[in-house]
């Protein structure tokens, strides 16, 4: 069925808010939609949800930190990092300036999970009292209505807010791990179930840990990292590259990447492409294959907008908010000039109106 008629209008430099045919992008929607998209999770996904961004981690990384007890190499390393970020350089850059040791490594580490444990475990409980408050578990459901019997969730993000929505739309998930309250590698193959969302977190996840026994493990119901464990999250900067390098990432990256190589599209919610674990496969399928992709978003960055509208991607449906949240903007491969439309679809809730 398709969506509602949008007014739609021409953005012009001077804004003269001149009409224009309708170019049916909510058909385009549709269409990629009916490829039976993977899904990308971005950072932006999460914040709709209030979890921080990149700025919030940087304040709480410099504020609260542990770095008692460094010695002085180290002290010099966390001292200038700060001054960084107090000069207005992005977290990712400033950790890729200094050189960070083992421990102080641990310790950003350690500082992020706390910053991103608290928030996850916030919307949780609101989850608990909303059971409404997912639009992905709607999304899911609706996929699932089709006769897919698996989906694809690629995401960069640590949050456990996909598991969350896959729970609410009584969806069985798989991170790469068993089922239960101690949870031990396992291959796909041994989690079965009629219907599977494979959630690819390749930056890690708050639940992952190294034991003591330098094995990784998920352990979903603590609320404080265990004594001799090492949360398994992937901060930016240097060591980003080598950790990745790593299990369970190596086969976690080797998975999402044979998830986006077999997609028919893809649907990008919140994401910025600026990772360089997932955004060479995605673009290589769109510049060299053609294969569709949505992007949903509060603001294309710099980077979608280069890679996207810039570098000739032919099967592009973007969408980003416009001056308020009931107004949009829309760049389809269908036309040159970008649309505002006085609705909001830039949300994943309000990107459902143009599907369903």
């Amino acid at each position: 069925m398709d969506a509602p008629y949008i007014q739609q209008e021409r953005c012009r430099e001077n804004n003269g808010g001149n009409s224009m045919p309708d170019v049916n992008y909510h058909k385009q929607a549709q269409n990629f939609y009916g490829k039976a998209p993977v899904i990308i999770l971005g950072s932006g996904a999460s914040a709709a949800h209030g979890m921080p961004g990149i700025q919030a981690l940087a304040d709480h990384l410099v504020e609260n930190a542990d770095v008692s007890g460094l010695n002085a190499a180290e002290i010099e390393a966390w001292e200038k990092f700060c001054q960084l970020l107090k000069d207005k350089v992005n977290l990712e850059d400033a950790l890729h300036q200094v050189t960070a040791s083992e421990d102080l490594t641990s310790r950003i580490v350690k500082s992020t999970w706390g910053l991103i444990s608290s928030e996850d475990s916030k919307i949780f409980q609101m989850s608990l009292q909303d059971n409404a408050l997912f639009p992905l578990s709607r999304l899911l459901e609706h996929m699932f209505k089709s006769s897919l019997k698996t989906i694809n969730i690629v995401t960069t993000n640590y949050d456990r807010l996909a598991e969350y929505a896959c729970d609410q739309g009584r969806i069985h998930h798989y991170t790469g791990f068993t089922h239960g309250f101690f949870r031990q590698l396992a291959d796909p193959s041994e989690i079965t179930s009629e219907r599977k969302a494979n959630i690819w977190k390749v930056h890690g996840s708050l639940d992952w840990f190294q034991s003591p026994l330098e094995d990784t493990v998920a352990l979903p119901n603590i609320q404080d990292i265990p004594d001799n464990y090492q949360p398994q999250v992937v901060t930016p900067g240097t060591q980003k590259y080598q950790t990745t390098h790593l299990e369970p990432f190596r086969s976690i990256i080797s998975r999402a990447d044979q998830a986006l190589n077999d997609a028919g599209s893809y649907l990008c919610i919140g994401y910025g492409f600026n990772d360089e674990h997932i955004q060479p496969k995605l673009m290589e399928k769109c510049l060299r294959q053609k294969t569709p992709m949505t992007v949903i978003t509060y603001a294309l960055s710099g980077l979608a907008r280069k890679l996207i509208l810039e570098r000739g991607a032919q099967n592009y449906l973007a969408i980003e908010r416009g001056e308020n949240d009931d107004q949009s903007i829309v760049y389809s491969s269908l036309d040159k000039n970008p649309l505002k439309v006085e609705k909001n679809i830039w949300s994943l809730e309000g990107y459902l109106s143009l599907i369903m």
